[in-house]
Order: structure tokens, then C-alpha cells, then sequence
């Protein structure tokens, strides 16, 4: 167990200084046993309101509005994976009704699917602000082509220069450190259905020079190169639960 927890630090830190990705998170992906959904959307809401006591940062629950088969995700930052993998720090989540269950207990009951992810992904300062701030938000899965894993990456952050050029939020980018078949979920935060289909009324002239200015060949191009990386990719709008 210590040579596994060694194996996946010495991960984390590779990952986090080649991409300077800064934090850590635990995601979860739940799919509710037919007609559970609200009972375990319960269940959750009230661990995220106790958070504190079983030793975990708060965590977000996002509830799938269209697009994708899972109905929950959860999203909680974590220390280091020692700390979080601490006999002492099992035990305070064990505590809780969904946080960390053995196979087999009573909670699943309530779901019929899970997929549980730790990432690298933005800063705590950066991540917060998108979760506190913002209910609404569209989610993208990314698996890549064989040996395309940084080139994603990097094709991410190259959108976000390109948002940034046009005066658009930058998404959060998280990438896998192990647990899912996916390399990659980037996260973008809105006020509303509303403000995620504005546009900004800004022309093609300066889309295009964003794009160029960003590392692409032009605004056009930037979709067709994403796909030429990818074997799969799922496509998701959610709510914040509060």
C-alpha cells in the first residue's frame, strides 16, 4: 500500500510541475437508483453541510441538467493524497452517509452508477470563486486519442488564452491522476442558461485574431483540432445544488 501511495505522490508532482496544475480534487460521478434521485441528492446535501466534521474542505454538488448519463457530481478539494488516504482521515469520512462507504453498504442502495476520479486541477483561489460565485455550469469530458494526452492539455489552456482575448471566463481545467477512463474535465461557471448562450456580439474579424494570437490557425480551426485529439468527449450542462 505505502509503494502505491508513493507511485501516485510521485504522480501528482509530475503532473502539477509540467502542467501547473496546483490542487487536488476528489470528483464523483453518480448515476440515483430509478426514482432515488432527490432521496440521495439529501443524503449529500446534508455531508456537505457537516463537511467540517469529517475533516474534508466543502464540497459542490452539480446536478446534471442535459447532456450526459450521470444525474450528480461531486467535487471536493483534498490536501495531499497522504494526507487524504491517512487511516485518520478514512475514518472521519467514513462518519458520513456517502463520503467514503465500503462496497457492499447501505448507501448503495441509492445509486445505480459511480465513478470516482482524483485531479489535478486550478488553484483553490481560482477554483472557489466559479463555485461560490456561479450556479451554472458546462461540463466537458475529454478522453484522448492514444499518446494525445499533453497535446489535450495543452489545447485546453490554448482556448482558454483564446476567452481571455475575447474577454470570455476561462474554464477550469482538471486532468486525471488516476482513478477514470478520461484524461480531462474543464468546467466553465455562468450566471444562467443566459449568460452561458451570450455570446458577447463580438465579430468575426476579432474571434479570428483571438484565435490566431492564442496558437491556432484561425477561429475555425480551433473545434476541428480538439476533435483530431479526441476518442471521446461528453457534453454536459448543470446546477449547482445549494
Amino acid at each position: 500500500m505505502t509503494k502505491k501511495i508513493y507511485a501516485l505522490l510521485f504522480a501528482v508532482t509530475f503532473s502539477t510541475l509540467l502542467y501547473g496544475q496546483e490542487q487536488l480534487y476528489k470528483v464523483n460521478l453518480l448515476r440515483a437508483k430509478p426514482g432515488e434521485l432527490l432521496t440521495l441528492i439529501d443524503v449529500i446535501k446534508e455531508d456537505i453541510s457537516k463537511s467540517t466534521n469529517f475533516g474534508i474542505s466543502k464540497p459542490y454538488l452539480l446536478r446534471h441538467s442535459q447532456g450526459d448519463h450521470w444525474d450528480l457530481m461531486l467535487i471536493i478539494p483534498i490536501p495531499s493524497l497522504e494526507e487524504y488516504f491517512a487511516n485518520s482521515a478514512i475514518e472521519n469520512r467514513a462518519k458520513s452517509q456517502s463520503l467514503e462507504k465500503s462496497y457492499g453498504d447501505d448507501y448503495f442502495n441509492l445509486i445505480s452508477f459511480q465513478e470516482e476520479a482524483i485531479l489535478a486541477g486550478p488553484a483553490i483561489s481560482v477554483f472557489k470563486p466559479a463555485f461560490e460565485n456561479y450556479s451554472f455550469f458546462h461540463i466537458e469530458i475529454f478522453t484522448s486519442l492514444a499518446g494525445k494526452q499533453s497535446e489535450l492539455l495543452e489545447q485546453r489552456q490554448m482556448e482558454n488564452e483564446f476567452y481571455r482575448h475575447i474577454n470570455h471566463k476561462p474554464n477550469l481545467i482538471f486532468s486525471r491522476v488516476f482513478g477514470p477512463s478520461w484524461d480531462i474535465i474543464t468546467i466553465g461557471s455562468y450566471k444562467s442558461l443566459q449568460d452561458f448562450a451570450d455570446d458577447g456580439g463580438i465579430s468575426f474579424e476579432k474571434e479570428d485574431a483571438a484565435a490566431k494570437k492564442a496558437g491556432f490557425s484561425g477561429v475555425n480551426y480551433i473545434g476541428s483540432y480538439l476533435r483530431s485529439l479526441l476518442l471521446e468527449h461528453h457534453d454536459t450542462l448543470a446546477n449547482k445544488v445549494n
